[in-house]
């Protein structure tokens, strides 16, 4: 039997790459169609709830699944769910009622309430698969930019991409932004380090951070970037940190120190690359396997 997934997007890359992890991981498990719905403003997606009308979907099959990720999705698909059914899933701590959706799939670091519709996870789900050959002689660095969450310093992250390349023994080197980095910041790289290879974000094409993701033996993320984080873990590379101050004590710094003391991940200014994970991460996987598992093999 095919299970139907009706997918809502509220437009932003992380979250739609949160969500379609989540997809692929299922339709690795058994046969899936999946179906994208963008998510509707907040007064009409609750006219819609009131109504129990949801024209978006009426000429798609019913869903199995409603899986979204940002909080504007929760709305369209408590709307969708009550017209057409279906088990809901949210990728994140909701800001409504835990108990208004099937299943939480939340963050450690949100430190969610324990409940039977809740699964924590290790960091936030997302779309890489484990393999490649991880060539011992390439390094892949991934950096960041200014948040209200951290003191970005531009020097500072220029200054510590340099050290590496000094530190390390890799004899190829990549460099890939975040649309938070500042463009000076990575021409000024260019410049500076001509042996760096440098990809911009908004130039890079598609797969091209998962096939270097696949082929990187380290990978060096900037601290802010916590999602890069766990995108290098679940490749299955080595992965190092370069320092970004936080702004204040936050759970999300809380979290990136827990992997360091764990051996997770390489502390800033350490050479020894840490061990990793004791066994392979993919979060989407151990996911998607709960929800066939417990909901899917009743089909």
């Amino acid at each position: 039997m095919t299970t139907v997934i009706w997918r809502f997007s509220d437009g932003r890359p992380g979250h739609d790459n949160q969500s379609r992890g989540l997809v692929g991981a299922l339709s690795r498990r058994l046969p899936v169609r999946s179906y994208d719905l963008s998510a509707a403003p907040v007064l009409q997606a609750a006219a819609r709830w009131l109504t129990q009308r949801y024209p978006p979907g009426d000429k798609l099959p019913a869903p199995d699944l409603l899986i979204g990720a940002g909080h504007a999705t929760h709305p369209a698909m408590l709307a969708a769910r009550r017209r057409y059914g279906g088990r809901s899933v949210v990728l994140m701590q909701p800001s409504l009622p835990n108990r208004w959706f099937d299943l939480c799939l939340v963050p450690q670091h949100d430190v969610p309430a324990m409940r039977d519709n809740v699964l924590v996870t290790q960091g936030v789900l997302n779309a890489i698969v484990r393999g490649g050959g991880h060539d011992p002689d390439t390094g892949l660095i991934i950096i960041g930019g200014p948040s209200r969450h951290v003191h970005w310093n531009d020097g500072s992250i220029a200054g510590q991409v340099e050290d590496l390349q000094r530190r390390r023994p890799v004899r190829r080197w990549w460099l890939t932004t975040s649309p938070r980095t500042p463009p000076a910041l990575a021409e000024s790289l260019r410049r500076q380090l001509p042996q760096l290879q440098v990809m911009a974000y908004a130039q890079a094409p598609p797969g091209w951070l998962p096939a270097r993701l696949a082929e990187a033996g380290e990978v060096w993320v900037s601290r802010d970037s916590v999602s890069m984080v766990y995108e290098a873990l679940t490749s299955g590379a080595r992965v190092g940190l370069l320092d970004v101050p936080a702004a204040g004590d936050n759970r999300v710094a809380a979290g990136i120190d827990r992997l360091i003391d764990n051996g997770w991940v390489t502390a800033p200014g350490e050479t020894h690359l840490a061990p990793g994970p004791p066994q392979p991460l993919d979060e989407a996987a151990r996911c998607a396997d709960w929800i066939v598992r417990e909901w899917l093999n009743e089909n």
